[in-house]
């Protein structure tokens, strides 16, 4: 045998063991894509069913939505029209009534001047820091105030 023989089987039998490293490699990858293709096949199947659930779901909630635009309008436009209303009527009643307040309280107090006493002759009396001091030391103290 000579060299370029020895060469020549250990470049086959490299070649061959090569081959081989390559053909396990190829049937793992192969046992691997199968896997790959019945874990997605199984979750397609899981998946189409909860993405046609999630549809309705919004589609649902979208209806539910609107409802709910629909009464807040409305509740929206009720309390425009009440505070419209509340307003028209303290224009129309507020001003007469308290008119008609102020009239009545001064009627009730001429009244009750003329029931009691005569107007001047009142007892006046005058409240200083939460006590009530009778006029006739409120005089004296103003005499007082007056000298100095």
């Amino acid at each position: 045998m000579s060299g370029g023989e020895v060469a020549g089987i250990l470049v086959a039998v490299f070649w061959a063991i090569l081959v081989s490293f390559l053909a396990v490699a190829l049937a793992r990858l192969a046992q691997t894509l199968k896997a790959t293709t019945k874990l997605v096949a199984d979750v397609t199947d899981q998946a189409v069913p909860l993405l046609a659930d999630a549809s309705e779901a919004v589609r649902s909630a979208q209806t539910q939505i609107d409802r709910v635009d629909a009464i807040a309008s409305d509740v929206q436009e009720v309390t425009s029209n009440a505070s419209a209303l509340s307003t028209t009527v303290a224009s129309t009643f507020g001003g007469p009534l308290v008119k008609v307040a102020a009239f009545g309280y001064g009627v009730r107090r001429a009244m009750g001047r003329r029931e009691d006493e005569p107007a001047g002759k009142a007892p006046r009396r005058t409240v200083i820091v939460g006590r009530t001091v009778p006029s006739a030391r409120r005089a004296k103290r103003s005499t007082r105030d007056k000298k100095d």
